[in-house]
């Protein structure tokens, strides 16, 4: 009987029959499921959290919502055929649905990554050079961003479509391996090497950068605590240091500083307190954040700093802190789910290797379409209070009328009989 069988499933091009996933089937449908629903409830949530909450509808926000509408397509359409195909070890919905799955699959996954280039371009931009973020990142070139982004991978990918079929090897559609070459070892490299190399350029670019101004800060507040310890009036008098002379000029002129920090020895200082600010501050969308160091001999009455600016400042380098590292968190969990797969399909390329990492490498790569929600609500405070909000009112006709039926009270008729 199973010899007839596996016969049978040879002769077909769909089927994916194999005795390695007779048992594994199973713990791939609850996978799969899982994926769908937790993939679909969370981008969904984090469209409706753009649209309802007005401190998250943000430029750079606007990148997240694409990241999750890409996501969204693949949870929603692609991965309900995948379970099926799983739990029936056969492709049940013809050839044609196959390569546009297929086209589907791909397109999905090169718009995530033209978008995490995006962001982390929008991060460096914000960080190094901010009047280009506004410029590049403005709302019409956001609109002009995302569209090409769209169109480019979708001419990229289109090329592909003669050699889309069902892959046995792997119980899904996608490419042949040695019909699709060397075309499809050109997309994958472009795609997943130089965009995702990109992607780790940039972050390398705005680590650095904040290193080096993190430490011009603290050698500025190194300086500013010695010069605390000589008398006001010879810290006037001399230039030895530098530090009393140029603070006070930027206390004195602090709109200015704000159009032309260059000559500036602060200036690194405010850099590195600028690029920690958080995107979805109304601040970090509108100017540049100026220190207004405190000196004890020169504190103008207009520009005094006071304590409530210091926490202001403090909590927008942290809000900022965080924000980046939420977006390196999901670049890094992208490059988690996928580099098996592509690690597999480039060094493997006469498809030697045992069926079970194909597969293996293959259900890894479900992980990348449900995850980004989870980091939004665990490392983004304003993300979590949407969540929490849109939870709240999804629950509260299910938390009422458990309420009421909790307390709802027998008819008087009832109790006159139960008392009788």
């Amino acid at each position: 009987m199973l010899t007839n069988l596996t016969n049978q499933t040879e002769d077909d091009p769909f089927s994916c029959y194999s005795p390695l996933l007779v048992g594994y089937r199973y713990f791939a449908v609850v996978l799969g499921c899982g994926v769908i629903i937790t993939g679909t409830v969370g981008n969904l949530m984090t469209l409706l959290a753009f649209a309802l909450d007005p401190r998250l509808r943000t430029r750079f926000n606007v990148l997240i919502v694409n990241l999750a509408v890409a996501d969204l397509l693949y949870c929603t359409i692609m991965q309900p055929f995948i379970v099926d195909t799983y739990l029936n070890l056969r492709w049940r919905s013809g050839p044609l649905w196959c390569s546009i799955c297929s086209l589907l699959i791909f397109i999905s996954t090169s718009v995530s990554i033209v978008t995490l280039c995006l962001v982390a371009m929008s991060r460096y931009l914000m960080v190094a050079k901010r009047a280009w973020f506004d410029r590049v990142f403005s709302n019409c070139g956001l609109t002009l961003l995302l569209s090409s982004a769209w169109a480019l991978c979708l001419a990229t990918v289109s090329p592909l479509w003669p050699v889309f079929e069902f892959v046995p090897k792997v119980c899904a559609c996608s490419f042949n391996r040695t019909r699709g070459r060397p075309y499809s070892t050109i997309v994958l490299f472009l795609y997943f090497f130089v965009g995702l190399g990109c992607v780790g350029v940039f972050y390398l670019l705005i680590y650095r950068r904040v290193r080096i101004a993190s430490k011009s800060l603290q050698r500025y507040r190194i300086s500013r605590k010695s010069s605390r310890k000589k008398p006001a009036s010879s810290a006037q008098e001399t230039d030895n240091s530098g530090v009393e002379k140029t603070c006070s000029f930027e206390m004195s002129s602090q709109v200015d500083l704000a159009q032309n920090t260059d000559n500036i020895t602060c200036e690194t200082s405010k850099s590195a307190e600028a690029s920690t600010m958080g995107p979805n501050s109304s601040a970090a969308n509108e100017s540049p954040l100026d220190i207004v160091p405190t000196s004890p001999s020169a504190t103008p009455a207009p520009t005094k700093a006071t304590p409530s600016g210091h926490s202001t400042a403090s909590g927008d380098d942290k809000e900022m802190k965080r924000v980046t590292r939420m977006c390196l968190a999901v670049f890094l969990c992208f490059l988690l789910c996928f580099v098996p797969y592509i690690f597999l399909n480039t060094i493997d390329k006469h498809e030697r290797a045992p069926q079970v990492l194909y597969i293996l490498s293959t259900n890894f790569t479900w992980f990348n379409s449900c995850i980004n929600p989870m980091l939004y609500a665990v490392m983004n405070r304003q993300f979590r209070q949407a969540y929490h909000l849109l939870l709240t009112r999804a629950a509260a006709p299910f938390t009422c009328l458990w309420t009421w039926c909790s307390t709802k009270q027998p008819p008087p008729e009832l109790k006159i009989e139960a008392n009788a």
